[in-house]
């Protein structure tokens, strides 16, 4: 494999990922509910009541999301596709290093959402591995509009369609059957954006990290604030009713059994969206560049790199147009020269031949 980066720019990729997936939703519910303000007597205090209900659903959202940055980015590594796909590896079907099971794994990882932008950062860091996280920074900035997208399809699903078209109380799951829709597509076009603005977006995130020292994190939380603040005025604005959609929240299941007295939040189902919108993509974006650090297969490598690497090792180097012609300076010489020493070598082969009668022939033929 090439283009492999150094094992602590990988680690730091699986570090910030972590990160994403459990203290960033975390710091936002704390950030959002934790703290709470008295106006009137001047005073903050700790509302310690939510702990576990911040706990359980920042794990929660953060597992949620990265299982659908993984299903539906496809991301697929290496030792998976070489043994034919996910369902051979998970021992659910017996036919475990399957020729035509491979192939199909192989086309399956090249052409999904995970392949091509890890050729992207492969691409991109190739000549320069120090790269490796502005190039990341830049992802990450490209995926914003996405995000912004993923935030507000839901709420345009179900206010967009009529009532009378669709059952009572099923609002909530339409607007989340057309939130997948709008994922997939965002995952499909996401690399098509990104191998277009990837080298702009990278030197920005270089000259905003050099001039702010804005860590990593930090514009996820921001992105994750702003996106919160848009969705909670848009529903109010809209007149849209949430409490009856705290019956569909996961952690909320999950916190009835592990802790039934905890209390929730009435605007979760905010924090559920935000969640949803925010980390999929950018959990995408941190495995796709982790993919692409941890070095290409040669079937994972694009075409056009293979068909060039093998005619700069198969073909002869072109000649320029002076070495054809003193080529063929030296090539006519050559004949004449030959030319000249076989007529000679004939000449002297006939004397020889003659002198060589003039000595065979017996002398009493004359006498």
């Amino acid at each position: 494999m090439e283009g492999r980066a150094s094992l602590s720019h990988r680690l730091g990729l699986g570090i910030i990922l972590l990160f994403q997936i459990t203290i960033i939703p975390i710091i936002g519910f704390s950030l959002t509910y934790l703290i709470k303000i008295d106006r009137e007597n001047f005073g903050i205090s700790i509302r310690t009541e939510l702990f576990q209900w911040i706990i359980i659903s920042g794990l929660t959202y953060g597992i949620i999301c990265l299982v659908l940055a993984l299903t539906i980015g496809g991301f697929r590594p290496s030792p998976v596709v070489e043994r034919g796909g996910w369902i051979p590896t998970l021992g659910l079907s017996k036919r475990r290093y399957d020729p035509e099971l491979i192939d199909r794994a192989k086309m399956a990882a090249y052409s999904s959402p995970y392949g091509k932008m890890s050729r992207l950062v492969s691409n991109q860091i190739k000549d320069d591995q120090s790269e490796l996280f502005a190039v990341h920074g830049g992802l990450q900035l490209l995926a914003v509009p996405s995000q912004v997208l993923l935030i507000s399809i839901p709420i345009l699903v179900m206010e967009g369609i009529p009532q009378d078209l669709i059952r009572k109380d099923s609002a909530f799951e339409l607007g989340m059957l057309g939130y997948i829709v709008g994922l997939w597509i965002s995952f499909r076009i996401q690399p098509i954006i990104s191998s277009q603005f990837i080298g702009f977006a990278a030197m920005f995130r270089k000259i905003l990290w050099r001039i702010t020292k804005i860590s990593w994190i930090l514009p996820v939380i921001i992105l994750w604030a702003c996106a919160r603040i848009i969705l909670r005025f848009s529903l109010e604005s809209l007149g849209i009713e949430i409490s009856q959609w705290h019956d569909v929240q996961l952690e909320g299941v999950i916190l009835n059994l592990v802790a039934p007295e905890a209390k929730i939040p009435e605007t979760a189902i905010i924090d559920f969206l935000v969640a949803i919108s925010v980390l999929p993509m950018a959990a995408f974006t941190t495995i796709s560049v982790l993919g692409g650090s941890n070095g290409l297969s040669p079937w994972m490598k694009s075409k056009e790199e293979n068909l060039e690497n093998l005619s700069q090792n198969k073909l002869p180097e072109p000649k320029s147009q002076e070495d054809d012609y003193t080529h063929n300076e030296l090539q006519v010489h050559n004949d004449e020269k030959n030319e000249f020493t076989s007529s000679e070598y004939d000449h002297n082969s006939d004397d020889d031949d003659d002198d060589g009668r003039m000595i065979d022939i017996p002398f009493n033929l004359f006498g």
